[in-house]
């Protein structure tokens, strides 16, 4: 077993997300209609998962596309994680569970690769 933690200033992801390239390049089209019109600290909470994700695999984000992790919810508003590419190819048959929280200021999310 293997855990991932990652926390982000949300105020520097809203100011990410003004940018199309940026929200294109990091969020995946399910990501991106799952969290378009939400507030940015949903944003960040996806960047603090993918992030948390790539230090449960223990490799950072080397190798790995942000658009090819994506951070979605289930029926009950828990978020998991859906990978496809470079992302399902470096997970190797693992399984994740993930946490994403947040305050006024940062988003944080952790990661339990098993």
């Amino acid at each position: 077993m293997r855990v991932g933690i990652d926390s982000v200033e949300i105020k520097r992801v809203a100011k990410a997300i003004e940018k199309p390239a940026f929200v294109k390049r990091v969020y995946s089209d399910e990501e991106i209609e799952l969290l378009n019109g939400r507030r940015a600290e949903s944003y960040a909470g996806n960047f603090a998962a993918k992030e948390a994700f790539s230090k449960a695999l223990g490799t950072g984000m080397a190798g790995l596309k942000w658009n090819d992790i994506s951070v979605l919810r289930d029926e009950k508003g828990a978020p998991y994680l859906k990978l496809k590419d470079t992302a399902e190819k470096a997970a190797k048959g693992l399984n994740f569970t993930v946490s994403i929280t947040h305050t006024e200021f940062t988003a944080t999310a952790i990661v339990i690769a098993y």
